[in-house]
């Protein structure tokens, strides 16, 4: 049985191999994974890995950081589609077996920030 890091870990590394079949093992049965920003839920291993390998675009993904706590993850991943880059958080919950049961992705979106506060900040 493999920790929750290791598993989060592997789950990232075979998404972005695209390596399916290892992806798949990572996976549990049940898995659900929910999109709350276009409210979109996907049951189950074998409609998560066609939603993958169906997914569009030249995509890559590198986790920044992965913070665990007992069962779950929370995970901010750098992510590149084509030339543009954005990022993603994604909250990853391991079943007792050491796979993933449930991922909630999080896109936020970039938007220039407002007015009056540039005497503050530092822009990156």
């Amino acid at each position: 049985m493999s920790t929750t890091r290791e598993t989060v870990e592997s789950y990232w590394a075979t998404l972005e191999a695209r390596d399916w079949p290892a992806f798949a093992a990572v996976l549990a049965d049940d898995v659900v994974y929910e999109t709350p920003q276009t409210r979109e839920r996907i049951r189950g291993r074998d409609a998560y890995v066609r939603f993958n390998v169906e997914y569009p675009g030249d995509w890559h993904l590198t986790p920044r950081r992965i913070l665990v706590d007992g069962d779950e993850a929370a995970c901010w991943v750098d992510v590149r589609v084509g030339d543009e880059p954005m990022f993603a958080i994604a909250f990853i919950r391991v079943a007792a077996d050491g796979r993933v049961r449930e991922v909630v992705d999080v896109w936020p979106e970039a938007y220039e920030p407002p007015a009056g506060r540039e005497h503050l900040v530092e822009r990156y």
